[in-house]
Formats: C-alpha cells, sequence, structure tokens
C-alpha cells in the first residue's frame, strides 16, 4: 500500500527549500526562455525588440533559483549530487553552455546591431537548448540512475532514452507556452495578437505533452505506479488530474475571452500541478526508488547552519525580485517604455 510519509524535520525542510527554489525557477526563467523559443517567429524589428525589452529587467536576476536549487542540493543532499550529477553530466552541461550563449546574445544583440542577426540565432538555439536540457535531465532522474555502492553505476549516455526525448520535448512546448503568455500580458498591438495565437496552439500541444508524460510515468516503475493508482494515495493523487483539467479550461476560456495576465497566470498554474505531480511520484525519495531524502542528507548541524542562511537570503531575494517585477510592471514597447 502506497503512503505519503510526511514530518517536519530538517531534510524535509531542506527538500521543500530546494523544491521551492526549482519551482521559482521554473516561473521566473521558464517565460524567457519560451521568448527566446518563440523569437524565430517573431517579425524582425518592432516585435522581436518588444519581446526582449519585456524580460530585460528581470531575466538575469531569473537564474538565481537555479543556483539556489543546485546547491543547495549539493550541500544539503551530497549523496544525492555524488549520484544524480554523474547521471546527467550531458544535458547539465548542455544547458549552462546554452545558457551562456544565451546571455552573450541577450547583451551583444543591443551593442552589436551589425550582426544582430546572428546574435538572434544564438539567443533562440541558447533557449532552446537549455529548455530541452532541462526536460532531459528531468526525464532522466524520473526514470531512474543506477546507483553502485554509494556512487552512480551506469554509462554516460543512459540518459538518453526515448522518454527522456518525449520530457525534453514538453518542457520546450511548456517553456514556449509560458513565453506567449507573458508576451500576451506585457506586450500590445501585433505582437499581442500574434502571441495569443501562439498560446492556443501550444497550449493545444502543451495538454498532448501533459497527457503523454503523465501515461508514461507510472509504467517507468511500480512505485509510481502504486502511488498513483493504489489505496489510499490514489484519493490524493486523482485531486492532481482533476485541478489539471478544470486549469486547462480556464485557461482556453481566457484565451477566447481576450484576458491579458489570466492566461500567464493560468499556465503557471498548470506547471505548479504538473510539479505536484512529480513530488507525488518521487517523494520521500531524493533519487527515486532508492534513496530517501533522510539517506541522502548531510550531518543534522550542516543542515541547521545551512537553514540559517536560507531563512535570511531567501526573503531578500524575494523582496528585490517582487521589486524589480513590481517597477518595471505594465506594457512594453520596442522603445522599452513601461
Amino acid at each position: 500500500m502506497a503512503s505519503f510519509p510526511v514530518s517536519f524535520d530538517l531534510p524535509t525542510i531542506w527538500a521543500f527549500v530546494i523544491a521551492f527554489a526549482i519551482f521559482a525557477y521554473v516561473v521566473m526563467d521558464g517565460f524567457d526562455l519560451g521568448i527566446g523559443i518563440l523569437f524565430p517567429t517573431l517579425q524582425v524589428g518592432h516585435e522581436r525588440d518588444a519581446a526582449m525589452n519585456s524580460i530585460a529587467p528581470v531575466w538575469d536576476g531569473n537564474e538565481t533559483w537555479l543556483v539556489l536549487g543546485g546547491g543547495g542540493l549539493m550541500a544539503a543532499f551530497p549523496l544525492a549530487f555524488a549520484i544524480i550529477m554523474p547521471a546527467i553530466y550531458a544535458p547539465i552541461i548542455a544547458m549552462l553552455l546554452a545558457l551562456v550563449f544565451r546571455g552573450v546574445a541577450f547583451e551583444f544583440r543591443w551593442r552589436d546591431p551589425a550582426h544582430r542577426p546572428l546574435w538572434d540565432i544564438a539567443f533562440a538555439a541558447g533557449s532552446t537548448i537549455a529548455a530541452f536540457a532541462q526536460g532531459v535531465a528531468l526525464g532522466a532522474l524520473l526514470q531512474g540512475v543506477i546507483i553502485s555502492g554509494r556512487n552512480y553505476g551506469g554509462g554516460w549516455w543512459d540518459w538518453a532514452t526515448p522518454f527522456t526525448m518525449l520530457t525534453g520535448i514538453s518542457v520546450v512546448i511548456g517553456y514556449a507556452l509560458l513565453g506567449a503568455t507573458w508576451l500576451i500580458m506585457r506586450t500590445e498591438f501585433s505582437l499581442q495578437q500574434h502571441a495569443y495565437r501562439y498560446a492556443q496552439v501550444l497550449g493545444i500541444a502543451t495538454v498532448i505533452c501533459i497527457i503523454a508524460v503523465s501515461a508514461a510515468t507510472p509504467f517507468l516503475s511500480n512505485a509510481y505506479y502504486q502511488r498513483w493508482f493504489a489505496w489510499p494515495s490514489i484519493l490524493i493523487a486523482a485531486q492532481v488530474p482533476l485541478l489539471v483539467a478544470i486549469f486547462i479550461y480556464l485557461f482556453f476560456r481566457s484565451l477566447n475571452r481576450g484576458d491579458h495576465a489570466l492566461p500567464f497566470l493560468l499556465a503557471l498554474g498548470l506547471f505548479l500541478l504538473n510539479f505536484i505531480g512529480l513530488g507525488i511520484s518521487i517523494y520521500p525519495h531524493i533519487v527515486p526508488n532508492q534513496i530517501t531524502i533522510w539517506e541522502a542528507a548531510a550531518p543534522r548541524g550542516s543542515q541547521m547552519f545551512m537553514l540559517v542562511g536560507a531563512a535570511v537570503l531567501i526573503p531578500i531575494i524575494l523582496a528585490y525580485t517582487a521589486y524589480a517585477y513590481w517597477v518595471f510592471r505594465g506594457k512594453v514597447g520596442a522603445e522599452g517604455y513601461h
């Protein structure tokens, strides 16, 4: 019988801190990666400039959460970090290199207009590769890794499977949906109308991806199947697909009504529900079906010391992030006005 053990000890608290950081990264960086994914479809000139200006004040601070999630995993759960990272080295390296090229392209497309088409290609390619690599890494973790003793025991290419390709493509499509809904909320005129059309198509594609990944996941492991379909855990798990269906209905209704902010918020809600579904599948394991958060945890003293720092820094990060979004709220144009 499947169960959901919950306690409020340090490993559990740190698991939620890391989960929060990862989801905050998805929320903050997902839409600007999505804009990069959509970039080749935008008209050269006003549309591309307006799209870039809509994320210019906030994009480089969004990856703070990625650092917090990765650093927190290494410090709070060193055994899990030592096993997981070698299993997904290739997609992680690809993601980091793509983010570097994307960041350089973002800056240089304004400072080197003579080569702007080249920088636009680098921005779009970096965004797409980074999103795909994140999805592949997630799929590789979810499908399980081979452990030998206290080390990773698999091969360099174990991450490359049909399931990880599916999760990689799904993340690209999902981020593109976030990008389209962000443009609906933050832009006007022709770009906003294009974003509405993109959101309709990408919304349908995202629903297909959600169904495909959700259908495949329970059959990766009997433990996943038990979590979703065994009694009494099904009473909790069944609420997630029900809420997903409600959010999908509200999302398309908001698009048809021409709402500006609601499609973006509902798209974020879909990501949150899928994130909760991921938690249902793997909790309390941090290396799925093999190592729990308690087995992988650092010594209590280390976790407590880091928790004090996190309790100080996370509110500060949230405060300056909220302030930046508040200052640069409203519609934006190619000239950079808000």
